[in-house]
């Protein structure tokens, strides 16, 4: 008889060990369990660490609630001034309701996945070329909003949306690179011509104070000397005074006056024919009166 007892104790305890053993589970710490018996949601959502189920009754779904990293993959669009490009983007979210998680929606991440690959090409379409190329933050919020508001109902936040990447047509960057080009050189135009304008009022300036003082423009030519000749070259230098100029100037003059006065032109003739008698001398004879006028 007590062996008896013994044996059915020793099945009964071996029952007990079997059924803790099956009923037995673990959440991790990042992960919370959602209970199904036969089919239809039981109490509230499991915390991590060991909890118990009824064995082939109960069925545990574990759900991570970590924030996942899920990269969207490049999308073709026209945007709204007709440029083709390719976007591509990355969505970081988490799960915030597992039951909703797990019941209202077949597959979270998959429907999370093509939810932001649809908002990606409406955000494209809406969009100007200069905005996703500069105004990229607005974008990001935009495609946030889009994608979080149906998420909300499946127990999904989306925690940030990210435009990594806009490709753009081979032409339209070699345009673009044109239009840079243009731009930075009207821009250098522009800041040598104030250059050249403020360097004109200080020279101006300079020219009027010379003028008081001569000696200032002889230090000056000097100083320039000095400049070139510290160069090692073969270039000579030589100082072209101003006032050479004004003679030159003047030489040139002169021609100009003589013809507005035929009338001295005209005289000279007459003085030639009053001596008519030196005229015809020869060379020859000038020469033999050297001698005796000595």
């Amino acid at each position: 008889m007590l062996q008896e007892l013994l044996t059915a104790g020793l099945a009964a305890g071996t029952a007990g060990l079997v059924y803790v053993a099956s009923a037995a589970r673990v959440v991790k710490q990042y992960e919370r369990g959602v209970v199904l018996r036969l089919g239809r949601l039981a109490g509230d959502v499991r915390p991590p660490g060991l909890t118990l189920i009824v064995p082939f009754v109960d069925r545990l779904h574990k759900v991570n609630m970590q924030i996942v990293t899920m990269p969207v993959p490049a999308q073709e669009g026209i945007t709204r001034d007709n440029v083709t490009v390719r976007v591509d983007a990355v969505v970081y979210f988490k799960v915030v309701d597992a039951a909703n998680a797990l019941v209202q929606v077949e597959d979270y991440r998959f429907a999370v996945s093509q939810m932001a690959q649809t908002s990606l090409r409406s955000i494209i379409g809406k969009s100007d070329l200069d905005d996703l190329l500069s105004d990229r933050e607005k974008l990001n919020q935009g495609l946030e909003l889009m994608i979080d508001s149906p998420a909300v109902g499946w127990g999904v936040q989306i925690d940030r949306v990210e435009i990594k990447d806009v490709s753009l047509p081979d032409t339209m960057k070699r345009s673009m690179a044109r239009q840079a080009e243009a731009d930075r050189e009207r821009r250098a135009r522009i800041i040598n011509a104030d250059a050249e304008l403020q360097a004109s009022k200080k020279l101006a300036e300079a020219a009027q104070q010379m003028q008081d003082t001569p000696s200032a423009l002889q230090l000056r030519l000097l100083q320039t000397i000095v400049a070139v000749a510290a160069e090692k070259n073969s270039t000579l230098v030589l100082p072209f005074p101003v006032e050479l100029l004004r003679f030159l100037d003047r030489a040139q003059d002169r021609p100009d006056r003589a013809q507005d006065r035929p009338d001295r032109a005209q005289d000279r003739p007459d003085r030639a024919q009053d001596r008519p008698e030196r005229a015809l001398e020869h060379p020859a004879d000038r020469s033999r009166e050297r001698p005796a006028d000595r």
